[in-house]
């Protein structure tokens, strides 16, 4: 199902539950856990994943126990499953499926949470979870829907926030590209971008995606990647050439772009999704010359980040500036919601191959 996100929607957060234990009962719980079982070669397959049900210990002091209403699915997981070298510890072999939740806490031995609350936290692919209440941030249903902690007011918006206000800078008056732009990222950097005077031009695959993009999110154009005009149609949509190019994909489109980019233009790098099951190098010649040579001749400005890097300097921020943007309809967003825990690996190989339409997220508890 979708959900669409705007100054209408009220609270669909419930504070408890009618197929668990609710209170501080102390009793044994199960919890249903998805497992990474193998390293993937190319795109992930369910025998790379298992589940299994896995009785949890009694709490600690300090501690809460944690049934899980939303789980969020994210491009950087499937990073997370290999062994290459990044900026975090792959997963290992069968341990629980890294992942950002929101949660209502069940038990707790903990006085900084109370029995109901419901709670940011990361606990990964699972039903039910001990967590150190530290750990955890109390949100409010009554603000927000609560899913939009995973989403839009969540680490996808703030990757979308700090990446381009930090990195990309767009001007008034500015054309900024992004690629991947119905996604829960991209949607928010072009809405940002407009709020900032700036031009908007969304890259997405397919016409109900790219229609979406302008009608919905108020994209000043949007150009479809699949389309065989794709070098033409985008040139015709940034005439002035392209100041901020929002790099979400990589691929032909990373490719189509870089030929539209104006002097000075800046280049958050953000993610690079279409090479994410990729099993070999790219076929053809060696770009790479090529594209510092223009980096060069240009004066770009190209910067990878990952956006916990900016947690300190701007997540306060953030959490204002954006929460007033959703709550007065300035930022709309969408929701690709999965009923249960156990289709979240066929739900996350559709999110890396771009069959989804928002941001993804597992309804696990009712």
């Amino acid at each position: 199902m979708t959900h669409r996100g705007g100054p209408e929607q009220g609270s669909t957060g419930p504070t408890h539950l009618d197929d668990g234990p609710v209170g501080s009962v102390e009793t044994m719980v199960t919890s249903t856990q998805v497992l990474l079982a193998a390293r993937p070669v190319g795109e992930p397959t369910d025998d790379d994943f298992r589940i299994v049900e896995t009785d949890l210990p009694a709490l600690a002091e300090g501690q809460v126990l944690l049934r899980t209403l939303f789980l969020s699915l994210d491009p950087y997981m499937r990073g997370r499953m290999s062994e290459a070298k990044s900026y975090a510890e792959p997963v290992a072999l069968g341990d629980v499926m890294v992942g950002q939740t929101v949660c209502e806490v069940i038990e707790s031995r903990s006085d900084r949470r109370a029995v109901g609350d419901v709670v940011l936290a990361y606990t990964g692919w699972q039903t039910h979870a001990v967590a150190d209440a530290r750990a955890t941030r109390r949100l409010d249903p009554a603000s927000a829907p609560v899913s939009t902690a995973l989403g839009v007011l969540g680490m996808p918006g703030f990757t979308a926030y700090a990446g381009l206000l930090e990195i990309g800078r767009p001007q008034a008056g500015e054309t900024v590209v992004v690629a991947a732009a119905t996604g829960p990222v991209g949607s928010a950097v072009g809405q940002i971008a407009r709020l900032k005077g700036a031009r908007a031009v969304g890259i997405a695959g397919g016409a109900e995606k790219t229609r979406a993009l302008v009608e919905e999110f108020g994209f000043d154009a949007a150009v479809d990647h699949r389309s065989p005009t794709f070098r033409a149609d985008l040139a015709a949509a940034t005439a002035d050439g392209i100041d901020v190019y929002f790099e979400n994909v990589g691929g032909h489109v990373a490719d189509e772009v870089t030929r539209r980019l104006n002097t000075y233009a800046r280049v958050p790098v953000c993610g690079l999704v279409a090479d994410y099951n990729a099993t070999e190098a790219p076929t053809g010649p060696d770009r790479l010359p090529g594209y510092m040579r223009r980096i060069l001749t240009q004066s770009l400005t190209v910067r990878g980040f990952i956006q916990s890097e900016f947690v300190p300097t701007h997540h306060e921020a953030f959490l204002r500036d954006m929460g007033a943007w959703v709550a007065d309809g300035s930022v709309r967003y969408r929701e690709d919601v999965v009923d249960g825990l156990t289709n979240a690996p066929e739900a996350f190989r559709g999110m890396l191959a771009g069959r989804n339409f928002g941001k993804v997220v597992i309804k696990v508890g009712r």
